[in-house]
């Protein structure tokens, strides 16, 4: 679609109002995620559906990629012009880092459990549990950085050209996965107590940084330990 420009009559402040709008279609889909993913809405289905627990995680899935759509397309249809766009090298070098990233996403799913991810593995076992089958597991990526997954989406959104619609919705979703990490965070704590803590000091959490890794035998002895 072509782009408005600020130049357009009452143009800022449309784009202002348009950008509020997202923020508050942001804050809905991350509250009612939020929720959703809580023990707690877990816990009230199991008690009242019990027979529907081990559809849950598919359920979960399939309402979160729904409801994404209303952000992502209020954002699509209200573009404005850029606030920075990448030319020459820099396209190169930003769209290099995105591939990169889509690339070890890609790779990195035959290291997951995908099935139990996505919620199939729940059904064709009949699992009730309200707390997922925690086990502590660190991929390659993991060794490097503690979130990869969100790490790699954060990488592939920041790389983009910035029109304020997309600033918007990177910054929101930015906030949200830091946010949601440290709440993961003390879940997995919770489940594995100082085993995780030790890791948590030794590599970062979204970015990666040169001097905070495991290498592959430090990861090893910590999953031993972690199995005593």
């Amino acid at each position: 679609m072509q782009k408005r420009t600020y130049l357009d009559d009452n143009g800022l402040v449309l784009d202002m109002v348009n950008a509020l709008i997202l923020v508050g279609l942001w804050l809905a889909y991350f509250v009612f995620h939020s929720l959703l993913a809580s023990v707690t809405a877990k816990q009230w289905v199991a008690s009242r559906y019990p027979t529907l627990m081990p559809y849950y995680r598919l359920s979960f899935n399939s309402l979160a990629v729904a409801l994404l759509l209303l952000p992502v397309w209020y954002m699509s249809t209200h573009q404005t012009e850029y606030l920075w766009q990448w030319q020459g090298l820099m396209w190169w070098l930003m769209n290099g880092l995105a591939v990169v990233a889509l690339f070890l996403f890609i790779w990195s799913l035959s290291l997951y459990d995908t099935s139990e991810f996505l919620g199939t593995r729940q059904i064709k076992l009949g699992i009730t549990a309200v707390h997922d089958q925690e086990t502590l597991h660190i991929s390659p990526l993991h060794r490097f950085v503690r979130h990869p997954w969100y790490a790699l989406g954060l990488l592939v959104l920041w790389t983009r050209s910035m029109d304020l619609m997309l600033l918007v919705s990177a910054i929101a979703i930015t906030l949200y996965l830091k946010i949601g990490s440290l709440l993961e965070e003390k879940k997995l704590i919770a489940y594995h107590g100082e085993t995780y803590e030790y890791y948590r000091r030794k590599v970062s959490g979204l970015i990666p940084l040169p001097w905070r890794y495991l290498s592959k035998s430090q990861a090893k002895a910590l999953l031993n330990k972690g199995m005593d």
